[in-house]
């Protein structure tokens, strides 16, 4: 983790320090050109790319760690607008250190219609996914900086993974995508998977994916034929259906899943602002645990504070232990309210930050999950705390209270005390 840390902070110091180079041409004409190609340049680093003439790397490669694979160090990225416009190449190559084993993609895409931005892809993925985790598609085109919750993840499953996808613009605020794959299943645990009186501990799943993302009070504008956003807005909503076919290419299992968020926020004076983040999912059918939900949780299954002590996610359940709960069906709320930055000095601004969580949650059908142990969040879930952020080079504090149907015996168990890290490019 310590190394993890203090590579993210090299990266970050030269990343920034390209952004603030300082421009020796006095001219008028190339003071504003270079501008122009500093913010192009953020814009890039914001989306999760290096720009280079043709290719641009993908930052979300070069260095990550979990307890699975230790660390995690690789090289990614895809083709630009310089190499083509119609078509595009996206490859990743990485080596986990602790499991010994590499994992890579390759994938392409081409373009349909410039106007709607409708783009048909192939993939092929050699990796790993957490178990129990649940992603939209359309949240592959946003990038977040620093994932501090992959650091403490240690319950993966292999797969081998061939898409064919489509995206397409409906209009401005309204993006769509669908996917089918092909997946190849195996558990890095203990695992099986009893349906009908026969045992799966390896699956083939054929599955179909498609998901909306809605903001329809964001405001665009079209530059250079390209849809930009001027203005974030919301509520924003992404919806999602996954339906798996059994008999499809062998594929061993009849499921369908159905997964919804929708963000609010709401502004105040002084920079402050509430965020309510409202997600839902269920899952009916013959599911296995690795396709199921867990609530995001960061807490490690360590003995004292201490040893839990490391970073707090950004929708995290920071108490929560990993692997303590599993649902077929789940609501979560997160409710978090950034007061004024404290304005000690010009550089100095520390960010005072409140938060709520809630989740609710059941299962059906527990018996077919063998191997392997966990509770239901039938009674529901709470967990309430706070932040104080940006203290030193971004890192700050967070303590986070366990409290509710599932408070611990032990007063020191219902306590995660860790680091936050808050960057803007």
């Amino acid at each position: 983790m310590k190394k993890y840390c203090f590579t993210l902070l090299l990266c970050l110091s030269f990343f920034l320090s390209k952004a603030q180079t300082p421009i020796a041409n006095d001219t008028t004409k190339v003071v504003k050109k270079d501008s122009l190609k500093r913010k192009a340049f953020i814009q890039q680093l914001g989306n999760g790319f290096f720009p280079t003439k043709y290719f641009d790397i993908d930052l979300r490669y070069l260095v990550k760690y979990n307890q699975y694979e230790g660390l995690r160090n690789g090289l990614g990225g895809q083709t630009n607008n310089t190499f083509s416009e119609k078509i595009r190449f996206n490859t990743y190559v990485v080596y986990g250190f602790k499991d010994h084993t590499f994992k890579y993609s390759f994938g392409s895409g081409v373009k349909l219609n410039e106007k709607t931005n409708t783009w048909l892809n192939v993939s092929y993925t050699d990796d790993l996914s957490e178990t129990g985790s649940s992603t939209f598609l359309t949240d592959s085109r946003f990038f977040q900086l620093f994932e501090p919750r992959l650091l403490n993840i240690n319950l993966f499953h292999k797969h081998i993974t061939k898409t064919i996808s489509l995206e397409h613009q409906l209009n401005p605020s309204l993006i769509g995508e669908t996917e089918f794959a092909v997946s190849n299943i195996n558990t890095t645990y203990a695992y099986n998977f009893v349906v009908n009186n026969k045992i799966y501990n390896q699956i083939q799943l054929s599955t179909s994916k498609t998901a909306l993302q809605w903001s329809p009070f964001s405001t665009f504008e079209t530059k250079d034929n390209k849809l930009k956003i001027i203005k974030e807005g919301y509520p924003k909503f992404t919806l999602q259906y996954t339906k798996s076919f059994s008999g499809v290419f062998k594929s061993d299992f009849n499921f369908s899943k159905i997964d919804f968020r929708t963000i609010f926020k709401k502004q105040y004076a002084n920079d402050a602002f509430s965020l309510l983040t409202v997600t839902a999912g269920l899952a009916n059918g013959e599911t296995p645990l690795t396709h199921l939900y867990h609530a995001y949780p960061n807490n490690i299954n360590k003995e004292t504070i201490m040893q839990r002590f490391s970073v707090a996610g950004v929708t995290s359940f920071e108490t929560m232990f990993f692997n303590e709960f599993f649902s077929d069906r789940i609501t979560t709320l997160q409710l978090k309210h950034h007061l004024s930055p404290f304005k000690i000095s010009k550089r100095f601004k520390p960010e005072l930050v409140l938060i709520s969580r809630f989740a609710i949650g059941n299962m059906s059908n527990t018996e077919r999950h063998q191997q392997i142990s966990f509770n239901t969040l039938d009674k529901g879930y709470t967990e309430s705390g706070f932040e104080i952020n940006k203290l030193v080079f971004g890192f700050g504090l967070s303590f986070t209270y366990r409290y509710g149907a599932y408070h611990l015996p032990k007063v020191e168990d219902n306590v995660a005390l860790k680091f936050t890290f808050n960057v803007t490019l």
